[in-house]
């Protein structure tokens, strides 16, 4: 029975893919050929469908990535499933904790960014006015109507 045969490739994988903190369950269906189901619970849509297939000029099984590229022998679980955490990974986190660090007048972007240091330099005011903004990056102030807490 080749399927059990998948079946049973897709199962090691499943385990070594549980040991690495990714949710993994072999789907069965009807109509189609088993896979894989792999999920990142740190961040539900980073998901991959694997199957297991012979490649076509070899009878050696592989798993499969869903959109048919070739990913890993199915005689080393733990290198596929290498390969799939670090597809299924989220944005490290430090990353997003140096963008939230920076100055905040750079998270405008690019194009106010210049025309703040313009701006420091007496030039382009008016750009900085139209939007409300303080030429020297300053926080814009406020005011409210009158009667609002």
């Amino acid at each position: 029975m080749v399927s059990d045969i998948r079946v049973g490739f897709l199962e090691k994988l499943e385990h070594e893919l549980d040991t690495r903190g990714l949710v993994a369950r072999v789907v069965r269906t009807r109509s189609g050929p088993a896979f894989l189901r792999v999920v990142n619970p740190d961040a539900a849509s980073l998901a991959e469908d694997v199957t297991c297939a012979p490649a076509p000029e070899t009878h050696d099984h592989y798993y499969w990535w869903s959109w048919g590229e070739r990913m890993h022998r199915v005689d080393d679980p733990g290198g596929a499933a290498l390969k799939l955490a670090r597809v299924l990974e989220p944005l490290r986190r430090e990353r997003c904790e140096r963008r939230e660090a920076r100055d905040p007048r750079d998270a405008w972007g690019s194009r106010e960014t210049r025309d703040v240091r313009g701006a420091r330099d007496g030039r382009d005011a008016h750009r900085f006015e139209a939007r409300g903004l303080e030429p020297h990056g300053a926080a814009p102030t406020r005011e409210w109507p009158p009667g609002h807490p």
